[in-house]
């Protein structure tokens, strides 16, 4: 880590303390002269090895609030603390390092580099955090196992199936071993088997003691999460656990 990269010591791994909090958090959007309150006075916390399904109509806030949780987004006010780091307090470089070692990401539309074997794919974040190269191979055989690829970390993204990339995607959101794993959609261009067996991994993960936060709009979907978030027009409209 460079001179100037802000510092991030270990985590602590404490199950069933607050791992995200949000405080009383707006988000606004000017949009020409008008201002549009994406999030209007959100107050939720989530425990570490919890598992949350975010739901919602469209402009209901739910993807706000994913951008927020995933640092690519600040609050216009309010308070953010992430795994005990104001978030909502850092500059860019900041929460971009608090993303980079905090927080796993897993999208609808897979994100995966093209040109890319799935080991690199995998390896692309322990690239950014300065591992070695036999260290970085090791995590993605580790990682490809987990996630039943071992037998492909030399193919291509085109050379896999919609279900093998997703499960590639998913094996990068975990290399730098994550606080928090955000899943945008994370079932949305797949099949209803593939889609399955996908939640069956994100499950199996959770039991494991990871702490997972989707986005979906399928009431199926997010019966896999324990507790569930409903959101409407920028407000917490219920939560059910």
């Amino acid at each position: 880590m460079t001179a100037e990269t802000p510092s991030i010591p270990a985590r602590p791994q404490t199950q069933g303390r607050t791992l995200i909090a949000l405080e009383d958090v707006t988000k606004i959007y000017h949009v020409g002269t008008q201002m549009v309150h994406a999030l209007a006075g959100v107050t939720v916390s989530f425990v570490e090895g919890s598992f949350w399904a975010i739901m919602g109509p469209s402009g209901s806030g739910k993807s706000t609030m994913l951008n927020i949780l995933g640092c690519l987004d600040h609050p216009t006010a309010g308070r953010y603390v992430l795994d005990g780091y104001n978030a909502s307090d850092l500059d860019d470089d900041e929460r971009s390092e608090l993303r980079l070692r905090r927080l796993g990401f897993i999208f609808q539309s897979f994100n995966l580099i093209p040109q890319l074997t799935v080991r690199e794919n995998i390896e692309l974040p322990l690239y950014y955090l300065g591992f070695d190269s036999h260290a970085s191979a090791d995590r993605a055989e580790e990682l490809a196992e987990m996630v039943g690829l071992a037998d492909r970390l030399e193919h291509r993204p085109m050379e896999l199936s919609g279900g093998q990339q997703q499960r590639v995607a998913v094996a990068r959101s975990l290399a730098n071993d994550p606080a928090v794993l955000l899943a945008d959609e994370p079932t949305g261009n797949l099949d209803s088997s593939t889609g399955v067996q996908i939640m069956e991994l994100l499950t199996d993960l959770n039991a494991r003691g990871k702490t997972i936060v989707m986005v979906t709009h399928e009431t199926h979907i997010a019966a896999y999460a324990g507790s569930r978030l409903h959101m409407l027009d920028g407000k917490i409209d219920r939560i059910e656990q």
